[in-house]
């Protein structure tokens, strides 16, 4: 197996593949986030790979988790470095429709002002959050770039693959 020729793949293609407009792309991008809510979040440390499914909310150019906790927070700990994956279900050839959004995690405090905002974004009223024990985690993801996958680029005259710096 040619491990270097399978990573370098996109990277060669991309070289010669023609590119939407930057702005354009970011407004496409944006609108796929918006018309989604669910994602899978991989975290990951020394070893240990997680892959959970979890609603999000994106505002303020970053993404937003509230989550009870559970295992991806292994790899939150020792690593902020995220990787988001939002797709459609394929459906057949021209059909491909997803997003790898990669990113940096921070935990946000609870109840600091980040948390209270998020928490009014989601219609969720502070004293519901503050009566639970312990408090919702909220996990904040800035992310960093994205690689748009939309077989519908091609109609447009664009590759199917567009890559994103945030």
């Amino acid at each position: 197996m040619d491990f270097k020729k399978a990573q370098n793949y996109w990277k060669e293609k991309e070289a010669t593949s023609v590119k939407m407009d930057i702005s354009v792309l970011q407004e496409k991008i944006t609108e796929y986030i918006n018309a989604n809510n669910t994602c899978a979040l991989a975290t990951g440390a020394d070893g240990f790979i997680r892959n959970t499914p979890i609603e999000y909310s994106y505002h303020d150019g970053c993404f937003w988790m509230f989550s009870e906790g559970g295992e991806k927070f292994v790899g939150l700990e020792k690593n902020p470095n995220v990787c988001i994956a939002i797709f459609d279900k394929y459906t057949g050839s021209g059909s491909l429709k997803g997003l790898q959004v990669m990113g940096t995690a921070t935990i946000v405090e609870p109840f600091s002002e980040d948390y209270n905002t998020h928490a009014a974004v989601k219609k969720i009223p502070l004293a519901a959050l503050q009566k639970l024990n312990p408090p919702m985690n909220l996990i904040k993801i800035h992310p960093v770039s994205a690689d748009f996958l939309n077989s519908g680029f091609k109609k447009d005259g664009f590759a199917s693959r567009q890559h994103y710096v945030f």
